[in-house]
């Protein structure tokens, strides 16, 4: 495992090697277009929207010191966007106590080709490593849709604690934890 402050790179055997880079809303604007419209994610609340519109929101997002978006590759191949955030500057924070070490984490997985089994677990394994490579995070908090069945039950598979359903401004969700792993003596 590799981070440069820029670039987070983990080989993950058995799947590849993993590489998670910010976002480059001029660069990457078609791309995340053509995922965040599609009918699957519908839950990322953009199926609407105009490619410049998503410029645009990835543009303002970049300029937050608080919210950040990522692309994930797999063997040089884009296959995710993940975003994170602080809950506290996020309408989530009103609806829970945030403890400090709090980071808020979203997940989009690309579009793939042909159905891999474990692909999905392999990659949020390695999403999840690369938001506790700050030392500073200690849990992970999630707020999917509660509709969002697939995503609620990945969260559980990959040892998230349920929490209370909450209004937020765009949907009703369902807040998930996961504390960072203790690291062996």
């Amino acid at each position: 495992m590799s981070t440069d402050g820029q670039h987070h790179r983990r080989d993950v055997p058995g799947f590849g090697v993993v590489t998670i880079r910010p976002v480059r809303p001029d660069e990457d604007a078609d791309l995340l277009h053509g995922w965040v419209t599609m009918d699957r994610a519908r839950f990322w609340g953009m199926r609407d929207a105009s490619r410049e519109r998503v410029h645009e929101i990835y543009a303002y997002l970049d300029s937050l010191t608080t919210h950040h978006a990522y692309l994930v590759h797999r063997d040089g191949v884009p296959v995710a966007l993940t975003q994170t955030y602080e809950p506290g500057a996020d309408p989530v924070g009103g609806c829970y106590e945030v403890r400090p070490g709090d980071v808020g984490v979203h997940l989009l997985v690309g579009p793939t080709v042909t159905a891999e089994p474990g692909f999905t677990g392999a990659l949020f394994g390695a999403v999840l490593e690369f938001v506790f490579t700050d030392p500073g995070r200690r849990r992970v908090v999630m707020e999917p849709d509660v509709r969002n069945d697939p995503m609620l039950r990945r969260l559980r598979r990959s040892g998230f604690r349920t929490g209370p359903v909450v209004e937020l401004p765009d949907k009703r969700a369902r807040l998930h934890f996961l504390d960072r792993p203790e690291r062996p003596n």
